[in-house]
């Protein structure tokens, strides 16, 4: 008489432990040197974009606009269209794959140079910065793509460093094509930095299609198992307030960015250009210092930190008003940039939080919108406070509105701590 053994189970082992479910291929293929390749494709694409338009008022006189008048209104020209057309391209990578509209991103960026470089009339050369915005949109679309492959801590870390490749962008782009300028003019650049989005589309092609990693997990003994549910979405109430406190601190830190130097040069006059180019970049600065040491420290607790982040811009913002040395414009330079990496980190790990169980696209394009939104916002209020009160009126707007932001937020968290209830908001009907 033969004994029958008993069978094993798909999921156990020999020795009755429970079986490991197997990794994925893609989890297996998109890890941090992915998310540092696509980190390193919108650096060397953002030059252009952000390196040339301060070289505006250089560009426009051989296009027929020789007291560049237009330049201002230039300058924003690829942020309203970039903002109008990022929720578009973000539905649409949700449904036709990230990575092709990741590629038409760069490669959008890489026509509208060359056109821009070749253009020999100011008509065609804003119709060129047109399609920068519109055929553009590198960072929702990054964003997007990181989104779909990561979620959780992993999400926020990738995000915070995109934001150090938009800082780093903006501290070395402007001195790079600078240095260049004495070889080939700021205008031809254009075509010449056409180059860097076509390497990064070359780069981004050999990454996989992202799909959300599933990390390792233990199975039960048990022969079958019900499939897990999708990750619940974050409320709409926390998204809402995610777009509000993106839009409130882009407008308060990007007011003061226009005419910083023109309020350096009023307050201490004849104060070398090198020196106020490095307090413009000081704050930057102080995000890729300390950018990923704050996201260790701060990404169980975004939202204190976000609210951290609003009343530090806010001091150093109203320091600027009272700043009239050297020292005390470092200072308040480095509370900004206190303010300024909080913010940025804490704002990165609560869109991580709420990218989770949507679909990204969507989501990241409409937030670039609410983001380049504040922008455009921040330098109409700059350019109007101003030409009607000086450069002081810019950054005592910007700490109105921080102010305002810490309050608004803010308050709701400490009547909880105080009560142990939500307050009631009855609207009027």
């Amino acid at each position: 008489m033969t004994t029958a053994l008993p069978e094993l189970s798909p999921s156990r082992s020999r020795r009755g432990l429970p079986r490991r479910a197997p990794r994925t291929p893609q989890s297996a293929e998109f890890g941090r040197r992915q998310v540092n390749a696509v980190a390193a494709c919108y650096f060397v694409a953002s030059f252009a974009a952000l390196g040339l338009p301060p070289y505006l008022t250089e560009i426009l006189p051989g296009l027929g606009d020789p007291a560049a008048d237009w330049a201002g209104v230039l300058y924003v020209v690829p942020t309203v269209f970039g903002a109008l057309g990022a929720p578009l391209w973000g539905r649409l990578a949700d449904r036709f794959g990230r990575k092709r509209l990741l590629l038409r991103a760069q490669l959008g960026l890489a026509v509208s140079f060359l056109l821009a470089g070749a253009a020999d009339s100011l008509t065609l050369f804003t119709i060129a910065l047109v399609l920068q915005g519109v055929l553009g949109g590198t960072f929702s679309a990054s964003n997007g793509y990181l989104a779909a492959a990561l979620d959780g801590p992993r999400l926020s870390k990738a995000l915070t460093l995109m934001q150090g490749s938009a800082r780093a962008a903006l501290v070395f782009a402007p001195i790079v094509v600078g240095s260049l300028s004495s070889w080939l003019s700021p205008h031809r650049q254009y075509a010449l930095l056409a180059v860097l989005p076509l390497a990064a589309a070359v780069m981004l092609a050999l990454l996989p299609e992202p799909r959300r990693n599933e990390a390792p997990v233990v199975e039960p003994c048990v022969p079958a198992q019900a499939p897990q549910p999708a990750p619940e979405a974050e409320p709409a109430s926390r998204l809402r307030l995610l777009y509000g406190l993106e839009f409130a601190f882009v407008f308060s830190t990007v007011i003061s960015f226009p005419y910083l130097i023109s309020l350096v040069n009023e307050r201490i006059p004849g104060t070398p250009p090198t020196v106020s180019g490095i307090l413009f970049a000081l704050p930057h600065v102080c995000y890729l210092v300390f950018a990923l040491a704050v996201h260790k420290a701060v990404h169980l607790h975004p939202r204190s930190g976000v609210l951290l982040g609003f009343g530090l811009i806010a001091v150093g913002l109203a320091g600027h008003g009272a700043a009239h040395s050297l020292t005390a414009f470092v200072a308040v330079r480095l509370v900004l940039g206190a303010g300024l990496t909080l913010g940025l980190v804490c704002l990165s790990v609560l869109a991580a939080e709420c990218a989770r169980g949507r679909a990204p696209g969507g989501m990241f394009g409409a937030l670039e919108l609410v983001s380049k939104g504040g922008a455009v916002a921040a330098g109409a209020v700059a350019a109007a406070g101003n030409g009607l009160f000086g450069p002081s009126a810019p950054v005592l707007a910007g700490t109105a509105v921080a102010a305002l932001t810490l309050l608004v937020a803010g308050l709701p968290a400490v009547f909880r701590r105080l009560t142990g209830r939500a307050p009631r908001i009855r609207w009027s009907r």
